[in-house]
């Protein structure tokens, strides 16, 4: 496994910009305010040949009594434990504070190797880093992580503690994205999966700000989780921090491989749990509709009858839906929600031999001819499979313009009837052939 380095520090030192920097990414979200980061955040980076993960962590409060603030504090030793070598940053405008001293004593117990960081030098005097020689953890070394300054001192120094790892090999990770409004139970779900508390767990809304990806392996497959924010109405978004997570919640659905929308049991699926599926569906992913919190639903013989058919009628523009029933809480059901993920996927990666398609197509023409329109009659010549995520076909006909919205419809239910697609949306293109 490649070196973990973990940046830590108080509030508001400047850990996310750091971190964002050094990826070149903007995974971490960066305000000029204490508290935004929550979770601790992964991300692969590379500095002169030596690869290693960056773990960005939330500021540490060691005393104050606040929920949310002990919920940071444990992500954050948890950082501490997992990683290879820490950076400690402080900030050079408020010098040494009491809550330095504190969290420097918590590292120098933790006996690993620790590089000072004083970061938001951005204009550099040695004198400057003077006092920090108190907190008795070696040379500081000065930053500026809103001008890139310093970076490489500071990586030298890092990387001089690596030992030789193993790299990661290049099979493939299949990319699960867990999104949903907020408060559906999206990171207890992901908790329940991994075995145990990777992400905050509260009934505190939009506790989750960053899509969060965590690694993880199972009967030999490679998987990365992303946990996301809540994504709620445009009009309920008043927060910058929390325009920027929805962002990052939706980037997760676009580079995921499948998606598992949480619905609240409870509530049942509301109209922004089907603008997300509808987000999904056009984004081509595969997905699986996961009614989590079904342990605190009253229920009676017609009670999952009634679930699903409210599902197929507000789902119905993506009837190929898989769903379950869980309670990530209890975890009834939990280990299920992987499997039915992964047949979603498997479905969307299927392909279809071209004679086998153009008999299915053939026969569905025979039994239903295209109507006329201006006199006209759509000609199908053939067609193919031309990619999978998401199967896409391309038909060859005499005119595009011929190809009515409820034939295309018709054709696709027979290429579902066929073939087993179900849990992912198909593409078909019309092309325009001359007639040889």
């Amino acid at each position: 496994m490649k070196p973990i380095v973990a940046i830590v520090g108080r509030p508001n030192v400047g850990k996310s910009t750091f971190f964002n920097k050094i990826t070149g990414t903007k995974i971490a979200i960066v305000e000029d305010r204490p508290g935004v980061t929550r979770d601790r955040i992964y991300c692969d980076a590379e500095w002169c040949g030596y690869n290693f993960t960056l773990i960005d962590t939330g500021g540490i409060e060691l005393k104050s009594e606040d929920q949310m603030w002990n919920h940071i504090k444990k992500q954050a030793e948890i950082a501490i434990d997992t990683a290879d070598v820490i950076i400690f940053m402080c900030s050079a405008k408020e010098g040494v504070t009491t809550a330095d001293r504190e969290v420097a004593d918590k590292l120098r117990r933790s006996k690993k190797p620790i590089v000072l960081v004083v970061n938001k030098l951005d204009n550099y005097r040695p004198q400057d880093l003077f006092e920090f020689y108190e907190l008795g953890l070696g040379d500081p070394i000065g930053t500026s992580a809103e001008q890139s300054k310093g970076f490489g001192d500071c990586l030298e120094e890092v990387c001089k503690h690596f030992s030789k790892v193993e790299e990661e090999d290049d099979e493939e990770v299949i990319k699960i994205a867990v999104v949903g409004k907020p408060n559906a139970g999206k990171s207890s779900l992901v908790n329940a999966i991994l075995g145990y508390d990777r992400t905050i767990v509260s009934d505190i809304s939009g506790t989750t700000r960053d899509a969060i990806d965590t690694d993880f392996e199972l009967n030999g497959q490679k998987y990365k989780i992303i946990d996301t924010a809540g994504i709620r109405r445009k009009r309920a978004v008043d927060e910058d921090v929390e325009y920027y997570s929805v962002v990052r919640a939706f980037g997760a659905v676009r580079r995921a491989d499948v998606c598992l929308l949480v619905v609240d049991s409870t509530q049942g699926l509301t109209e922004q749990d089907v603008k997300i599926a509808g987000y999904i569906h056009e984004q081509g992913k595969p997905s699986l509709i996961v009614m989590n919190k079904w342990d605190a639903v009253e229920k009676d013989t017609f009670t999952i009858e009634d679930f699903k058919k409210k599902l197929n009628a507000d789902l119905a523009f993506m009837d190929y839906y898989k769903s379950i029933f869980i309670s990530a809480k209890t975890g009834q059901r939990v280990p299920k929600t992987l499997e039915l993920a992964l047949e979603s996927l498997s479905n969307a990666k299927r392909r279809i031999t071209t004679g086998t398609l153009n008999d299915v197509i053939t026969d569905a023409v025979r039994m239903n001819e295209p109507p006329s329109y201006h006199g006209r009659r759509l000609k199908i010549y053939y067609s193919v499979q031309d990619m999978v995520c998401p199967p896409t076909f391309v038909i060859f006909v005499n005119s595009a313009d011929l190809v009515h919205f409820s034939y295309r419809r018709y054709l696709e239910n027979v290429i579902r009837k066929a073939f087993d697609f179900a849990g992912t949306p198909i593409r078909i293109h019309f092309r325009e052939k001359s007639e040889e």
